[in-house]
């Protein structure tokens, strides 16, 4: 029997990547295309670039796309880490026009719930059940939360204020690559993070995704917190196979 296949396409603030992926493994089907991320981000530079990915690959079917901002029925709420044009845009509006899909096509989601969405289904967060947070960490820091496996969009919990700043200014992955700390400078800073966000909510889990969750055997068992944390199962993957499994899922439903 053929294996069940979806496309999905990540936009982060350094680059956009995207390929076919494997839905029923929950695996990327074949070799990701990454290109920078347009300076600046604006929404039709950003089109283009997807529509690039999407093309290499001669895809036809359904396409999804995650974006670093708030999404309610296709638009873009917030822009956090990409070009503030953004806001307000249809974004599926936009990228159904560009690849020439029908809107129907096209879903677009926040990229932290896509990929909490592929480690709840497929990764570090499969059959837990309880309230389970998973945060990226990259150029910012995206955040899903799960109730007996059923997500919250669109919460936004990188941007709680710690000790008076936005908390993905003092604990994002861009910030340890700026300043060059180390994992063991880093890791207080992600535990301050924490520390606050547990003022507020009682998690049975925390998923670390993003990049650097591919080095989580360094830092994360540095960390002073209440919640038990784990490494993402899919690393810096889990936004692509999110996306392209909620496009998928959509269209077959």
């Amino acid at each position: 029997m053929a294996t069940a296949r979806g496309f999905g396409v990540d936009i982060g603030g350094s680059g956009i990547k995207g390929c076919p992926v494997d839905i029923d493994g929950g695996v990327l089907a074949e070799e990701r295309m990454r290109i920078p991320t347009p300076q600046p981000s604006t929404p039709s530079a950003v089109a283009d670039a997807v529509a690039e990915i999407v093309e290499k690959f001669s895809w036809t079917g359904p396409v999804g796309i995650t974006l670093p901002c708030v999404i309610k029925d296709g638009t873009a709420l917030t822009a956090a880490n990409i070009d503030k044009g953004w806001i307000g845009t249809d974004a599926q509006e936009l990228f159904a026009e560009r690849l020439g899909r029908t809107r129907d096509d096209v879903l677009v989601l926040n990229d932290a719930d896509a990929a909490g969405t592929a480690e709840m289904r497929s990764g570090a967060g499969a059959g837990h059940r309880g309230l389970v947070v998973v945060l990226t960490f990259g150029t910012g820091i995206g955040s899903a939360m799960f109730i007996d496996g059923k997500l919250v969009p669109n919460t936004e919990f990188g941007h709680i204020e710690v000790d008076g700043h936005d908390a993905e200014k003092q604990a994002a992955a861009s910030v340890k690559d700026d300043l060059e700390l180390t994992y063991e400078e880093w890791a207080p800073r992600v535990s301050n993070y924490i520390q606050a966000l547990e003022k507020f909510l009682w998690p049975d889990l925390i998923i670390a995704g993003g990049g650097v969750s591919k080095k989580g055997h360094k830092w994360i068992p540095l960390l002073e917190t209440r919640t038990p944390v784990v490494a993402a199962a899919l690393r810096n993957d889990a936004g692509i196979v999110g996306a392209a499994t909620a496009a998928a899922t959509r269209h077959n439903d």
